[in-house]
């Protein structure tokens, strides 16, 4: 049997990547919308509701609108906005954090995706903060770069146009109002009592990111030196598929061919990466914005409360 599967927002980024990761899967049947009744709502009403999943690759006013309009108990909605992210009543999208984001995903007709900085930065605060050795309270700071995919159509056609603004060339800070959407999410997830400060880039390459996280001994809740820190990220994720945490790197060394930040492009994958030394530790993730970070992330959920392979159509770094 085929599952009927609806995207509400196929014409965005990540709507087509995950249509483009559903090619070749005979256990999709795509429920269509016409380009002129896409905004139509009893039309998507009508999809969503004979679907047996649909994604909301929509923004947040939209999502919620297309959330209300379901009244099918059996049909199970896959959310990529922020809208749903911290609403309890909603699983959290990011099954590798422990077994009860899992389960939760498994059993729910209802999951949020993470949002791509925020999955970045969760997946390295998460443990940490779970073992105590990063206080609720603790003054966290994020930086990350990211290619410009993640900003949506208008931004890859103003990095394509060949006459664009020469400030385009460079990387490019935004967000230093510190109200970025995925604060909330980060802080929530995570268990922080406050919002991180948060320092994001966006670059001249296509699809790939990178967040960094800064951790000063001294102001942790737990003596710990780097290599007890990078161990408890390796036990943490040591039977993960898709989260990998690299080798430790250890005082005066640095990652492989550095760490670009567009390597795992195109893939469903994450690494990890704890490098410094004991009074200071750099905490790094890499990977796809519109991957792990985006549509790879709702497939994978999706192929979870399926009960399927949870890599089906999915692509691994080698």
């Amino acid at each position: 049997m085929a599952y009927k599967v609806f995207i509400d927002g196929k014409e965005g980024t990540t709507g087509l990547k995950i249509f483009e990761r559903f090619e070749n899967r005979n256990d999709i049947e795509i429920l269509s919308i016409s380009e002129e009744l896409r905004k139509d709502t009893k039309e998507r009403q009508r999809l969503i509701n004979e679907s047996d999943f649909t994604f909301l690759c929509l923004p947040d006013a939209a999502a919620i609108e297309s959330a209300s309009l379901c009244t099918n108990p059996n049909t199970k909605i896959i959310d990529a906005s922020t809208a749903h992210r911290t609403n309890p009543a909603w699983a959290y999208g990011f099954p590798e954090l422990d077994k009860s984001f899992r389960e939760k995903i498994q059993k729910s007709n209802r999951v949020a995706t993470p949002g791509c900085y925020a999955s970045g930065f969760i997946a390295l605060g998460y443990p940490l903060v779970q073992k105590g050795i990063i206080g609720k309270d603790y003054p966290v700071t994020i930086h990350a770069v990211s290619g410009y995919s993640g900003a949506g159509k208008k931004a890859i056609a103003q990095y394509g146009d060949p006459n664009r603004d020469i400030g385009l060339d460079t990387p490019r800070q935004y967000a230093l109002t510190q109200e970025h959407k995925h604060l909330k999410e980060m802080k929530i997830i995570t268990g922080l009592d406050f919002e991180p400060v948060f320092n994001p880039y966006i670059c001249d390459y296509f699809a790939g990111m990178t967040v960094t996280v800064p951790l000063h001994t001294r102001l942790l809740s737990k003596k710990v030196t780097a290599k007890e820190v990078w161990e408890t990220m390796a036990a943490h994720y040591e039977n993960s598929r898709f989260v990998k945490v690299a080798g430790f790197m250890g005082e005066g060394t640095l990652p492989e061919n550095f760490i670009p930040a567009n390597t795992l492009e195109g893939t469903n994958s994450m690494q990890i990466f704890v490098y410094g030394n004991d009074e200071r530790i750099m905490l790094c993730s890499r990977f796809d914005n519109l991957g792990k970070g985006a549509s790879g992330a709702a497939v994978q959920c999706m192929n979870i409360m399926m009960g399927v392979d949870e890599g089906t159509g999915l692509k691994e770094y080698e």
